[in-house]
């Protein structure tokens, strides 16, 4: 079984930067809210990347991975919450 995973565009408040966001449904229910990092105060090797700045259930982590696309996001939450409970 797989879940539908859907994307919303969504400008994010965070210190003027990093505001390109993007909430990730799974099944219409919110799961995480991801940003491009754009600021100036990130290593550019990072700069593009996409940061998972919330996670909810199974998907609130301590250290997120960054991704390089929303739909590589999409992919690690869907993976996230098909994971079995340990």
């Amino acid at each position: 079984m797989t879940l539908d995973i859907s994307f919303q565009p969504m400008r994010v408040l965070i210190d003027g930067h990093d505001s390109d966001g993007r909430l990730i449904l799974a099944d219409s229910q919110l799961a995480a809210v991801i940003v491009r990092l754009d600021g100036e105060t990130h290593n550019p090797e990072h700069k593009g990347q996409w940061y998972l700045e919330a996670g909810f259930g199974k998907c609130t982590i301590r250290v997120a991975p960054l991704f390089r696309t929303p739909e590589e996001a999409g992919a690690w939450v869907e993976q996230t919450l098909m994971r079995k409970a340990v």
